[in-house]
């Protein structure tokens, strides 16, 4: 089963190295699929050489080659090539219009709006995020007291005095572990996380919500300061796993678990 594993191994990020990432990945997946490594760049180029299946890991914000991505999108839906995520999820991987559809839906978001005319839609705070619709890993992220841009091409959310951050990761519908920042200042500097009950019935609701079949999943949300957990992403194209800050007994789990979806995914 030849499959076609998308990264950027160079990809600078901020407080993590996305190489390491993929390189355990990938020394681990050989041992039951074959494999060959490409940039997002050259994904559609290679996509004539019959892989079974294109697995996107670790390959970027795709704000950096969007031409690039939507073309190899495109092509890879014209031929029916399978991607790992499908191409079909409604989370990152379509953009951030999923913020202002949960909103409207009553899910515990952070209240999200697109146009600073509808401002008073939100709770008043005494500052508000203000970031691209289109952006990615926080670029152009501004915080401000009187929200400004272009209806329909920037995200407004009210800023939050949230107490920590926490990621739930899942392979398909099955819960893996779950990493938090226990200091907010410090998003990268993740522990080990001990998710409730009430925590997991949070995070497979959003992932319930994305209808993906398969795939992996990266559900972020922050501890309001009324003590709820309220969404902050749904990383459904190429989330970073932070596998190397888990212990060594959890990333064989999960490996398994990744195994397992694609082989169910390829047959």
């Amino acid at each position: 089963m030849p499959l076609l594993y998308v990264t950027d191994l160079a990809y600078p990020a901020r407080g993590r190295r996305y190489c390491d990432e993929d390189i355990f990945l990938t020394s681990r997946l050989r041992a039951h699929f074959d494999l060959a490594l490409c940039h997002p760049e050259d994904a559609e180029a290679l996509l004539p050489l019959g892989f079974d299946a294109v697995i996107v890991r670790n390959s970027g914000p795709v704000l950096h080659y969007q031409r690039a991505y939507d073309s190899f999108r495109a092509a890879a839906l014209a031929a029916g090539t399978r991607v790992y995520n499908p191409l079909t999820g409604r989370g990152d991987m379509a953009g951030k219009q999923y913020l202002l559809d949960l909103t409207a839906a009553g899910y515990p978001v952070i209240p999200t709006i697109d146009d600073p005319a509808r401002l008073p839609e939100l709770p008043q705070v005494p500052q508000y995020a203000v970031k691209p619709k289109q952006g990615a890993d926080s670029i152009g992220l501004t915080f401000t007291d009187d929200p400004t841009g272009p209806a329909g091409e920037i995200l407004i959310q009210p800023r939050i005095d949230f107490a920590y951050e926490v990621s739930f990761y899942f392979v398909d519908d099955a819960f893996q572990y779950a990493l938090y920042a226990p200091d907010p200042a410090r998003r990268w500097e993740l522990r080990p996380y001990a998710a409730t009950d009430a925590d997991l019935a949070f995070a497979r609701a959003f992932v319930a919500w994305n209808t993906l079949s398969h795939g992996v999943q990266r559900v972020d949300a922050c501890r309001a300061p009324s003590g709820e957990l309220l969404l902050v992403e749904l990383e459904d194209l190429n989330p970073y796993l932070s596998l190397d800050l888990v212990p060594s007994d959890v990333q064989d789990g999960f490996v398994a678990s990744l195994t397992g979806s694609l082989r169910s995914f390829l047959t």
